[in-house]
């Protein structure tokens, strides 16, 4: 007898996930999909507080084809989710974390819109249960999109919908030397690759659950498992893309957000050898990557940062850290030649610190409110008061996703 092929594989990988596990299959049993159009393949990763019986008791009972494997702790997800991926027999596959849970019509309209469009990723509007959750992309639906053209790139976990034939096409698997950020480097190849991807903003797909005891994956690892990843994501996007426009569009996603906390307020508590050391790792990467394009792209005070890393000037950075921290608003300088407007962090021009006035310029993001200085008459620019009123102004708050 043949089994039909399932339209999606739900793959679940688990560790010590009790009892967040029982919401998270009860999710994928309430699916309106359907229980012949879904598989679980779930890898019990060496649980000692139930996960693996439980997972074993749900697969005699449900309706779902379930294969439960066990084994031996791996010391990340990237093997179990490598596992699952090789057991996959679905059109799609879908990566559910056990701790989380998915919307009742998740997987029918994921389904839907990649057949509808053609799409190899599906990205499903994700909401935050007691944590943050990513929010830039999730403005509105778009059927086709890619990952140039739109916010996707500031989502890179693995919990989206895969073409499976993407993913055995190119031998797609999890990176399992990294110990974090493996979710982001298969996702932004899987953009990087996909014959288009569709986003869902209309229907909350994926809840993702902030665990009480905090044992959450991206809790863990230290600061030098943060420069592996951000190495590795740099050097698959220098790889995949040529050096323009294009690039530096998506360099932006880990110097922001994987490289740039390094260099946030833990920096002031790090001891010097610490210091020292993330410095030297940044150093490289930012040698190798660091371009003016990736830099207009960010704000102020991000840009003044990864340039002061990148000249090892831990003094420097230092002060602009400590600034920050007192939640000050720089001061807004506009020169009454060139009618350019600068924010004025520490340091700027300050004659014992070679930093340029370009690294102070603001970004057009943060000029909504100063434009206008570029076309002021000589001589009516505001005063200071007002300066900095406007400052405060152009300040917001960092987004968020």
């Amino acid at each position: 007898m043949t089994v039909p092929q399932p339209d999606v594989s739900v793959i679940i990988g688990a560790y010590e996930a009790m009892p967040y596990l029982v919401k998270c299959l009860q999710s994928v049993e309430d699916q309106t999909l359907g229980p012949g159009r879904i598989e679980v393949v779930a890898v019990d990763d060496g649980s000692t507080d139930g996960t693996g019986e439980h997972l074993e008791e749900f697969a005699e009972r449900s309706a779902i084809e379930v294969t439960v494997i066990r084994q031996a702790n791996s010391g990340g997800p990237s093997g179990p989710r490598n596992i699952g991926l090789d057991k996959a027999r679905g059109r799609y596959v879908f990566f559910l974390d056990a701790d989380d849970h998915l919307g009742p019509e998740a997987l029918e309209r994921m389904v839907a819109m990649a057949d509808e469009h053609g799409t190899d990723v599906v990205l499903g509007k994700v909401v935050g249960v007691n944590r943050t959750a990513p929010k830039s992309m999730w403005d509105k639906t778009l059927p086709r999109t890619d990952v140039f053209s739109s916010r996707i790139k500031f989502t890179l976990s693995a919990q989206k919908l895969f073409r499976r034939e993407l993913l055995t096409r190119h031998d797609m698997h999890f990176d399992e030397s990294l110990k974090t950020g493996e979710d982001a480097l298969f996702t932004m190849e899987a953009y990087l690759r996909a014959n288009g991807v569709s986003v869902i903003a209309d229907y909350d797909c994926y809840y993702l659950v902030g665990r009480e005891d905090g044992k959450h994956a991206t809790k863990t690892g230290g600061y030098r498992l943060r420069f592996d990843s951000a190495r590795a994501l740099m050097g698959l996007i220098a790889e995949h893309v040529p050096a323009g426009k294009r690039r530096d569009g998506l360099m932006v996603r880990p110097f922001l957000i994987t490289l740039l906390p390094q260099f946030g307020p833990v920096f002031l508590k790090d001891d010097e050898e610490v210091r020292r050391d993330k410095l030297a790792l940044a150093k490289p990467m930012i040698d190798a990557y660091w371009t003016e394009g990736v830099a207009d792209r960010l704000k102020v005070n991000e840009r003044l940062r990864v340039n002061l890393a990148g000249m090892g000037r831990a003094d420097l950075l230092a002060d602009v850290l400590v600034f920050l921290k007192k939640k000050k608003a720089p001061a807004l300088h506009v020169d009454p030649r060139s009618r350019k407007a600068y924010l004025a962090y520490p340091h700027f021009r300050d004659k014992q610190a070679p930093v340029p006035d370009g690294w102070f310029v603001p970004t057009s993001r943060e000029t909504v409110t100063i434009d206008s200085f570029k076309f002021a008459p000589a001589g009516r620019f505001p005063g200071m008061r007002t300066a900095r009123r406007m400052a405060r102004k152009v300040l917001g708050p960092r987004r968020a996703g």
